[in-house]
């Protein structure tokens, strides 16, 4: 193409090029990771921005996102570079006079990281007299559009892109396969591997001078976003030395495509669209749309694109400067097989006392705790203390001040975004305030669904934070989310799903108006456990709850695979050890939650003096080798991405000076596995147990410094678990 030019840094570089009668579109990206530099050269060319409004379509005949007129027909206009708090900013400016439509399609990149964030504004620039729909040859002008007709958009990319070859190669979809997670209620992150061929069949399709239709498209609905399938997505050559990772910010409805044109694979990410979701953004003249962002990285290899997603998360979350981001503190929560949504002052007071001696930092009081009706669920809502459950003088302040007097952080369970049906609040706040279809409120398993667009809903919610902040001193808040409300709502929107994606924006900027209120505050994110592992959520939370699984044999699975979508000190991963558990099963439920955000529960007062010691040990082996890196480290899975069922896990960080590996043996039939540590290949290195280090069975471990692996040997016949400091010598 005629034209061209590139913007990135010595991390990550994208080359634009485009001609007088073709679209901008992205010609190659290059990034760094460490010692390698890769480059994708994309030959085959897609726009930056694909888009469909009414009274447009496709140019192939399809369901994809991609092959888009107006995608097609969008010219460049111009472009912009900026940079403000260590965040290049590239603005690319494309319009189609004749449809009266501009685009100014945004990447953001934080100095260093390979990876950066992308997202689109449209805005209808037809003029206030009536468009000319004719042209002068008196031909129909279909993409015209009138002053008094809005552009109605239907769907829009975030991003879009050919897969790309390095220098010299030529694309192959065959040489690609696809890392995806699939995600349910107590079986978050499933991840598995499909080569790309098993999605598409090879059909012979340049034969009709056409590129293919189909697309293998995942979509989510609604508000878990994470609540079947993962936003994010890893696609990795090990033929070519190329991985490209993408994940979509946004805490609602979402869908990407991956598929084949003849000549190489591509990928389309987008939000909400009118054919998955229902949506539809009307604009008239001068008003614009912004997408939800999507971000991307490309590496060498699955590890490299971790190593830069990892890095990107911590650049641009949203509270960089938390006091709880560097120290992530050691959490006991007391519902997770305890308390279950029972809480009173005769149950927490020896919780209390039992959580400060072995070292805990936060304590944090879960559901029912404002219910005085014994049935907590659609009693939510109005945040009041209960007086039946907290008898005493001072009420539940007499709880929250015995936490705090053990010198922990008192912490609340909270379900913000939900009003029971039994609660007053149903009956306070308007019907505006709330999710409806219909003239109905949206009712979801007996609680009603705030609308966070309704001025009235806001300051019921930001009343009831700012109360229990400054009234009892809650420094912790775990918001929790078990219900969501379906398509939208019909209420001031275009469509169900605009009113549902404003409500999602609406909802963002609620939390980062309570983080500008109590700058201090720290927020826990969960929704039915992990049913919202998005990075629109997750940028603006310090902890994030994994799971609801209270199974400590299944968790495993789930603990090890959540930093592919939370950063390893937000990733709260229940441990429950009890009094009636021995040892091994105790260093399982511990060792769960050991690499991660420390994250607690079980009647630790009811323990013995020994099976306390074991969790006092753990937490100050936690305090010792994990708390004073885990802010800093990169995950790393020596045996591979787990699977839902496999016998044997292991799941590691990767910290400046050492490594830290957590091996789980769910009933294996015992052996030795080969842990990849090809980082300290060549080089001389310890490997010693640091929880459980006595008392219990050792592990043998050899090291193999020249082909960097570490064959541990696991018992089999039973459930155990150990966690291991790798230290290499210089």
């Amino acid at each position: 193409m005629a034209n061209g030019f590139s913007w990135g840094d010595d991390a990550l570089t994208l080359r634009f090029e485009w001609g007088d009668d073709a679209p901008v579109t992205i010609a190659s990206v290059t990034a760094k990771d460490g010692a390698n530099t890769v480059t994708s050269v994309l030959d085959h060319r897609i726009p930056i921005v694909e888009l469909e409004v009414a009274g447009t379509g496709h140019w192939i005949a399809c369901d994809k996102l991609i092959h888009t007129t107006l995608g097609r027909d969008l010219r460049y206009v111009g472009h912009h570079e900026s940079e403000e708090r260590g965040v290049k900013r590239l603005d690319i400016d494309v319009a189609d006079t004749a449809a009266h439509v501009d685009v100014t399609v945004t990447y953001e990149l934080p100095v260093g990281v390979p990876m950066f964030r992308t997202y689109a504004t449209i805005t209808n620039t037809a003029a206030a007299a009536a468009a000319d729909t004719i042209d002068p040859t008196g031909t129909v002008n279909p993409t015209a559009t009138r002053a008094d007709v809005p552009l109605s958009i239907e769907q829009v990319t975030n991003w879009a892109s050919a897969f790309g070859a390095p220098e010299g190669q030529k694309a192959d979809l065959a040489a690609w396969e696809s890392i995806e997670g699939k995600y349910d209620w107590l079986a978050e992150g499933r991840w598995h591997a499909t080569p790309l061929r098993d999605y598409f069949p090879v059909m012979a399709q340049q034969l009709t001078n056409v590129d293919p239709r189909g697309e293998h498209r995942v979509v989510s609905t609604s508000t878990w976003s994470t609540g079947r399938f993962a936003p994010l997505a890893v696609m990795e050559s090990k033929r070519f030395g190329l991985a490209w990772l993408f994940q979509i910010e946004h805490n609602g409805a979402w869908r990407w495509d991956i598929g084949e044109d003849t000549e190489d694979a591509y990928m389309a990410l987008t939000g909400p669209t009118n054919v998955d979701h229902g949506w539809a953004k009307n604009l008239g003249p001068g008003e614009s749309f912004t997408t939800v962002p999507a971000s991307v990285a490309l590496a060498a290899d699955f590890d490299g694109v971790v190593r830069a997603v990892t890095a990107y998360r911590r650049a641009m979350r949203t509270q960089p400067n938390h006091i709880d981001n560097d120290k992530p503190r050691v959490i006991f929560n007391d519902y997770m097989n305890t308390i279950y949504g029972d809480p009173t002052t005769a149950k927490e007071l020896p919780l209390i006392a039992a959580a400060a001696k072995v070292g805990i930092e936060i304590f944090c009081i879960d559901c029912g705790w404002y219910d005085d009706t014994g049935n907590w669920w659609p009693s939510v809502g109005e945040w009041l203390p209960s007086t039946t459950r907290f008898p005493g003088k001072g009420g539940m302040k007499e709880v929250i001040d015995a936490i705090r007097d053990a010198g922990m952080v008192p912490g609340l369970w909270l379900e913000p975004e939900v009003i029971g049906v039994k609660s007053p609040m149903a009956a306070k706040l308007p019907d505006s305030a709330f999710f409806q279809r219909n003239g109905h409120r949206v009712v979801e398993q007996e609680r009603y669904v705030l609308d966070l667009r309704s001025p009235e809903a806001r300051r019921h919610l930001d009343t009831v934070v700012d109360r229990l902040v400054d009234d009892y001193g809650v420094g912790y808040f775990k918001f929790d989310y078990n219900v969501q409300p379906g398509m939208g709502t019909d209420v001031d929107s275009d469509s169900l799903g605009d009113g549902l994606l404003g409500h999602n924006r609406a909802y963002l900027d609620w939390v980062d108006g309570v983080h500008r209120r109590h700058p201090d505050l720290i927020l826990e994110n969960c929704s039915s456990g992990g049913m919202r592992e998005d990075f629109a959520q997750t940028s603006r939370f310090q902890v994030q709850s994994t799971s609801d699984q209270q199974d400590f044999r299944l968790y495993p699975t789930i603990a090890a695979t959540a930093p592919m979508m939370v950063l390893p000190e937000q990733a709260g991963s229940w441990a429950y050890p009890q009094s009636t558990m021995g040892v091994e099963e105790s260093a399982v439920n511990i060792n769960t939650t050991f690499l991660g955000r420390y994250f607690l529960s079980g009647y630790i007062n009811r323990m013995s003096d020994e099976q306390r010691t074991l969790v006092e040990e753990s937490i100050a082996r936690y305090k010792t080798y994990v708390q004073p890196v885990i802010a800093h480290a990169t995950p790393f899975w020596p045996l591979g991405l787990p699977g839902w069922n496999d016998k044997v896990l292991a799941y590691g960080l990767a910290a400046p000076d050492y490594a830290l590996v957590t091996v789980w043996d769910r009933d294996s039939d015992g052996g030795t596995v080969a842990l990849d540590l090809a980082r300290y290949a060549g080089r001389k290195a310890t490997i010693t147990p640091i929880f459980p280090d006595h008392g219990v069975e050792t592990w043998p471990v050899h090291w193999d410094a020249v082909h960097g692996t570490a064959g541990v040997q696991v018992p089999g016949d039973g459930y155990a678990s150990r966690t291991f400091l790798i230290r290499p010598e210089n």
